[in-house]
């Protein structure tokens, strides 16, 4: 691996850490010695990259440091790729344009080679029969500004009910998308399939807690482990 792809690894370590990291701990990420990270983070920070702390404490990359050069490995070209491409797949019209979107500004500021490979990119997103696309632009907006909806749902044995929601997180699963709620009525955490959604309406009040709370509330009660 040569020095400038070291560095660039080293800026991503960086990154993936929200707390400052040990010099030992960073160096066995990248799988060279302390001596040499040392080094490294000397460099970067020579060369203006905001990192805090010291030998012995750990180190901390501050928010908001862009890498003017946008530059991928062959394995970070096929992720994003083959994320926008499912994404294009399984999202909501307006979800599938934002994805289009987000690849071709990405690919605007990568150089020729790495364009090339974009293009020549052998991962597809194979079609799936996906169901329950009617309000997902809706429930990510109500996601997003912690609003209440109301729902007409149908259960799996055809039970039909009026609900009060607070949405909190969509679930995209291979046939169905779920929606991860707060149900007035139940008065606890629900799941309700999209496809058996039969109306909705995004009320004007909010609900009266954080979703990051609840979310994590709801997580910890199923056992689902916080997305890295």
């Amino acid at each position: 691996m040569s020095r400038a792809a070291r560095l660039l690894d080293l800026i991503q370590c960086l990154r993936r850490h929200r707390r400052p990291v040990t010099a030992a701990a960073l160096a066995e990420e990248l799988q060279v010695s302390v001596r040499t990270l040392y080094r490294d983070i000397q460099t970067l920070i020579s060369q203006g990259a905001p990192i805090q702390g010291e030998a012995g404490i750990g180190y901390v990359l501050r928010p908001g440091f862009l890498l003017p050069p946008l530059m991928f490995g062959d394995d970070e070209i096929e992720a994003l790729v083959l994320g926008v491409r499912m994404v294009m797949r399984d999202g909501d019209p307006a979800l599938a344009r934002a994805a289009q979107d987000v690849l071709a500004k990405v690919v605007g500021v990568l150089p020729a080679d790495l364009r090339d490979r974009v293009d020549a990119t052998g991962l597809l997103a194979a079609p799936v029969a996906s169901a329950g696309l009617a309000h997902l632009g809706e429930m990510r907006g109500a996601i997003r500004s912690e609003r209440k909806v109301a729902i007409a749902y149908q259960d799996g044995a055809g039970r039909q009910s009026e609900r009060v929601v607070w949405p909190l997180a969509l679930g995209f699963f291979e046939q169905v998308r779920v929606l991860v709620a707060w149900c007035e009525l139940r008065g606890d955490f629900r799941s309700f399939r999209t496809d058996r959604i039969a109306s909705l309406v995004v009320q004007d009040d909010a609900y009266p807690a954080r979703r990051r709370t609840l979310l994590r509330q709801w997580r910890a009660r199923e056992n689902v482990a916080e997305p890295s």
